[in-house]
């Protein structure tokens, strides 16, 4: 199957794998790794000072325990120092809140992370205001949000930018081309649709949600499809135009397992290339999460 939106030939490192219904899947574990041991050859070649990635947690979520611990392991895969520290969820707003003023004073700390969701009654909003732009490695703050908005230097939120190293990687031509973001979060969505129309990227971008009348005749027109409401399997075949590409975003908790926006069965038996779910975009979140820490010291001069 050719892909309407258009594909690079196979770099000479990468074999394409393809599902059986000819999509190629855009593996995000692999991409991860590659970008992971990259990072790693910058960060040994560049030498001291050591670069580091404060995480926060509160509480004892379990679901964000193993995020955390996930991304402590990347970063000292990539040669990263990382730094956690854990809140017991008793805790005021006020200590949290002290915490992170502490963070973003010491000069050895260049990313901060402060994972969510935050426990019940707490003001994330709030906590997440105390980080400056620079180590908002993230990329949720409104300010951060605003250097995007305005083509500024700053951070743009990992998973959408995991989307676009997806697209890239996987030669997804995207100038020209038809996107429709399905989500409007400030996480995925909204700065998703920033991403793809940006100049240099050049889509043509339509934002589509729960409220969007005869979504599948929005969708069926994409060049480029992301799925990022949180729906388990809204998107479906008759959403998608054969060929296009299908990032899957979404993620439900369901009987059955985590699945995602995407009906990956129906889907990739139209789609030109698609993710999986998991090992698709999640992967690419916590690349991206260490390419902004090593951008983030850039930032703040330290190398």
């Amino acid at each position: 199957m050719t892909a309407s939106v258009g594909r690079v030939a196979a770099h000479s490192d990468t074999d394409w794998a393809r599902t059986d219904g000819g999509a190629i899947v855009m593996d995000g574990n692999r991409l991860r790794d590659t970008l992971i041991d990259r990072l790693r050859q910058k960060v040994e070649a560049a030498g001291s000072p050591e670069v580091c990635l404060a995480t926060v947690l509160v509480g004892e979520d379990k679901p964000s325990q193993v995020y955390v611990r996930a991304k402590q392991k990347k970063a000292a895969e990539a040669g990263l120092a990382s730094r956690h520290v854990g809140i017991d969820g008793s805790a005021t707003q006020a200590e949290i809140e002290e915490i992170v003023r502490d963070l973003v004073a010491d000069r050895g700390v260049h990313g901060i992370l402060v994972q969510l969701p935050l426990p019940e009654g707490f003001d994330a909003e709030r906590v997440l205001e105390l980080i400056p732009p620079a180590k908002d490695v993230d990329g949720l703050t409104e300010r951060s949000m605003g250097r995007l908005v305005r083509d500024l230097p700053g951070h743009a939120p990992c998973t959408p930018l995991g989307v676009m190293r997806l697209l890239e990687h996987y030669g997804v031509a995207t100038a020209g081309k038809t996107a429709v973001v399905v989500g409007r979060s400030t996480l995925v969505g909204l700065p998703q649709v920033l991403l793809l129309g940006r100049k240099g990227t050049d889509a043509t971008v339509t934002l589509a949600h729960s409220r969007t009348s005869e979504l599948a005749a929005v969708t069926g027109r994409a060049d480029i499809l992301v799925a990022a409401a949180g729906v388990a399997g809204m998107i479906t075949a008759e959403h998608v135009k054969p060929g296009a590409a299908v990032l899957d975003v979404g993620i439900s908790r369901t009987a059955d397992g985590i699945v995602g926006d995407v009906d990956f069965d129906s889907v990739q038996a139209v789609a030109g290339a698609i993710t999986p779910m998991p090992g698709g975009t999640g992967p690419m979140t916590i690349a991206c999460l260490m390419e902004n820490t090593w951008a983030a010291a850039a930032m703040l001069g330290v190398r």
